[in-house]
């Protein structure tokens, strides 16, 4: 796992973070479509694109073990569940935690990650095999994760009318702070630390917190990140800078 090169100090902090990954029990790896939840091969499916359509694979006589992301989700698209089930082993876990991390909410992770794995089921047939596999879920479990965030600040936001207007006497939208956010664990001091980490990544805005995420947790190469979040390499880069500065000052009390 990468640690985050901020300034003296953090790198020492920031291993932490490996820890939370542990911190709930991964799910056991589920044995069929039905127990993961997904529709079977025949609901909800999308036809295969006459334009765009999945190129030819051979995978016959092959295990889905041997087969690579792409192999996988042509058989999946041709209605192999077990060939489906091996794609959510391999990217359960690390979907679940990018998405946690983006969240910090295990439950709600747990319930996206679960929805984006759905996506690919039912879009199977739509995949263009003309890039990478893992930057095609990542974006879903992205997307997904930046609309939670969005509802969330909804939820948080109320009008006050009476107490807060402008000159105009017109509403204004005030964003009511998570008090969860800011509640102390009373735990050993080695656990706070962990969960001061998690804590800083969580509060920072979520277009350097995914950047940051991918980078230095997720371990994603410019490339990679660039896909994930539709945004040039330079644009991805000057994010994560900007991130590791911000949490290097939220977490200045810990260096």
């Amino acid at each position: 796992m990468m640690t985050l090169t901020l300034s003296a100090g953090l790198p020492e902090l920031l291993p932490e973070i490996a820890k939370a990954d542990t911190e709930r029990p991964p799910e056991r790896p589920s044995e069929s479509l039905a127990d993961a939840g997904l529709p079977a091969p025949s609901e909800q499916r999308s036809p295969i694109s006459p334009i765009s359509p999945i190129s030819p694979i051979s995978i016959d006589n092959m295990s889905v073990e041997d087969m690579d992301d792409h192999q996988l989700l042509a058989a999946s698209g041709a209605g192999d569940e077990t060939a489906f089930l091996e794609i959510t082993r391999r990217y359960r876990n690390q979907i679940t935690n990018y998405v946690y991390r983006m969240l910090d909410d295990y439950d709600r992770a747990v319930d996206l990650t679960q929805e984006t794995f759905v996506r690919v089921w039912v879009n199977a047939g739509r995949y263009q095999a003309t890039y990478s596999f893992s930057t095609y879920i990542y974006k879903i479990a992205h997307n997904l994760a930046i609309s939670e965030l969005r509802q969330r600040k909804r939820r948080r936001t109320i009008q006050l009318p009476t107490f807060f207007s402008d000159k105009d006497n017109e509403e204004m939208e005030v964003e009511i702070e998570d008090r969860k956010q800011r509640l102390a664990d009373d735990v050993m001091i080695g656990d706070e630390r962990r969960r001061a980490v998690s804590r800083a990544i969580a509060s920072l805005p979520e277009k350097y917190r995914a950047a940051l995420v991918l980078c230095d947790i997720e371990e994603k190469s410019y490339d990679e990140i660039s896909g994930v979040l539709g945004l040039p390499v330079g644009t991805v880069k000057s994010r994560i800078n900007r991130a590791r500065n911000l949490l290097k000052e939220k977490l200045r009390d810990y260096l």
